[in-house]
């Protein structure tokens, strides 16, 4: 994964990986089986600590290793 600056934070790695499968946040709550604000929160910044059990959920949803999610 490459991004344009290092070290991107986990909302930006998270929005960036949806918006590049063309999904809304809404679609990435369904496939990851959290909820919208789950989603919402964490792309605006405003859950810096997701859980480990969240951040799984995400990054399958996302087909991307978790790791790539927490950097």
């Amino acid at each position: 994964m490459v991004f344009s600056r290092e070290n991107p934070s986990i909302f930006e790695i998270v929005k960036r990986l949806r918006e590049k499968m063309g999904i809304s946040q809404e679609k990435l709550a369904c496939l990851a089986d959290v909820s919208n604000n789950t989603i919402i929160n964490i792309e605006a910044g405003k859950q810096g600590n997701p859980t480990i059990e969240t951040l799984k959920k995400i990054a399958k949803a996302l087909n991307t290793p978790v790791e790539d999610l927490i950097n």
